[in-house]
């Protein structure tokens, strides 16, 4: 039967529209997870039917990305003008497309011209205020500009807090006719970055004055954003469910607690949705960068990885001592003191450690002395490839996450998907993707440990290594972790049905 015109322009009409508003994004800047969630999420809801579009600063980082992916970028005849301190600030709009999904990028050389994203080695940039309230308030007038008038606009961390705070505060912005239907929902990555400013901020971005109080922006002295954006967005998302209740506890809520039990008080205002990651982008049978491919149906391979690595990080191949790797970003958060602490009794166990990533000045020193002082057994890399990292996820037999706290993790499920058995810290996400094989064989894909100490660690790395030594049942778990389904399928569909329940 053939499909009239109109019934055509209907159904494009009656796409969800969504907008993201986001500091990093794979495969253009990338810090954190945050970015690969932005890349595979965006992705996915556009495979559902829905016409997304993203703004992203266009950093000096966009720049090389783009020009090594081959994409061709488009200047758009939009320049982007808004007030911040009393002063007109100006940026140029750019587009690329990217699998399905348009990306605008969002120019401005004084702000986002740098060679980092957030900080140097040394702390963050002091005007971080003004390059991320600048992509915020750009973000709306560039929405108004294109006329993408969207369904959804979804902010993630703190650096796009302005947009839910100056759309019910900031004048003429909180009557604008052309975001009257439009919905806000606000991502917590990680709430330990919480957008911490002294109170002349809000005379900077025409936010009312009787707004720093304890209803409202001022937490602990300050202006904090994070939590402007938890109050004044329709609906707060987290990154799992487990995060979303340990956050509204005294523990883990970093001084935001009081104010998420506070909005969680009406069901569903507080949701966690477990972040996934792209199993076609991560899959050991096509992955180019690692020695030999595998799958679940034939794990053999992975020992050569494990061989083949050693070799190319100078480790002892001579005895069967199982890899344990750490890759992630080196902060206090992800608990690198305490494995760093731990190296001597976990090599008298009979492990072999290499430690990959890039972070804080203060642990990235820590991991060059302890390398230096454990040469034999110990192996590191900061600011690795992203070929070293896949080589790593394949050939270690174990991957180690002693976090004090994870709003989600996805080192671990990149691990699963490449059979690296994780231990893991009992916290946030990583409960909600590890199951313990003592505790349930069946089920089980990792080890997990609770307290935030060496001789739980230890115990844990005791455990996993007994299993290790039995070939059979090593291989069962490989096969078993590598059959877990942590990708975006399920992920994305409930994060377009929080988006339709929000507009009905």
């Amino acid at each position: 039967m053939a499909v009239t015109k109109s019934k055509v322009s209907k159904a494009k009409k009656d796409k969800l529209k969504i907008l993201f508003v986001v500091s990093e994004m794979e495969p253009f800047a990338k810090v954190g997870g945050l970015a690969e969630v932005i890349g595979t999420l965006s992705r996915r809801l556009a495979g559902m039917d829905c016409d997304v579009r993203v703004i992203l600063p266009y950093y000096k980082q966009v720049k090389k990305n783009l020009r090594n992916l081959k994409l061709k970028v488009k200047k758009l005849d939009k320049r982007v003008i808004t007030c911040i301190d009393w002063l007109a600030e100006e940026g140029e709009l750019y587009e690329v497309k990217y699998k399905d999904v348009t990306v605008y990028l969002l120019e401005h050389d004084e702000y986002f011209g740098r060679d980092q994203i957030y900080a140097t080695p040394k702390g963050e940039f002091e005007d971080n205020d003004l390059r991320f309230g600048f992509l915020s308030l750009g973000a709306l007038e560039a929405a108004k500009s294109l006329n993408f008038k969207p369904d959804i606009i979804h902010c993630h961390d703190w650096q796009t807090a302005f947009v839910p705070i100056c759309l019910n505060w900031r004048k003429h912005l909180k009557d604008d006719e052309f975001f009257k239907e439009t919905k806000i929902v606000f991502t917590i990555h990680n709430i330990s970055y919480q957008g911490q400013f002294e109170k002349i901020i809000l005379d900077k971005f025409g936010i009312p004055a009787y707004l720093f109080t304890a209803q409202g922006l001022e937490l602990y002295g300050k202006a904090n954003l994070l939590k402007g954006a938890i109050l004044y967005s329709n609906l707060v998302t987290t990154v799992s469910p487990t995060f979303a209740e340990e956050i509204k506890k005294r523990e883990y809520g970093h001084g935001m607690d009081a104010v998420l039990k506070w909005v969680s008080r009406k069901s569903n205002n507080l949701i966690g949705i477990l972040d996934g990651i792209d199993y076609e982008l991560w899959n050991p049978e096509t992955d180019k960068y690692i020695y030999k491919k595998y799958s679940s149906k034939d794990i053999a391979p992975k020992s050569i990885n494990t061989i083949n690595l050693k070799r190319d990080l100078n480790l002892d191949e001579s005895e069967d001592l199982p890899l344990l790797c750490f890759v992630s970003k080196l902060t206090e958060q992800k608990g690198l003191d305490l494995l760093l602490d731990s190296l001597p009794q976990i090599f008298d166990l009979g492990y072999q450690v290499v430690i990959v990533g890039s972070g804080d000045l203060r642990f990235e020193q820590m991991v060059r002395r302890a390398n230096r002082k454990f040469r034999k057994n110990l192996t590191i890399s900061i600011n690795p490839s992203e070929g070293l990292e896949r080589k790593i996820y394949a050939g270690s037999d174990m991957l180690v996450m002693p976090s004090r706290f994870e709003p989600c993790g996805l080192s671990q499920i990149i691990a699963l998907r490449y059979g690296t058995i994780p231990v893991v810290r009992g916290t946030g996400g990583l409960l909600d993707t590890v199951v313990d094989y003592n505790q349930d064989k069946k089920n089980g894909n990792g080890f997990i440990f609770h307290e935030f100490s060496k001789v739980s660690l230890l115990d844990a790395l005791l455990r996993a290594i007994s299993v290790y030594e039995d070939n059979k049942s090593w291989d069962k778990l490989i096969t078993k972790a590598m059959k877990n389904d942590f990708s975006w399928r399920k992920s994305g569909k409930t994060y377009k049905d929080i988006y339709q329940k929000l507009l009905s």
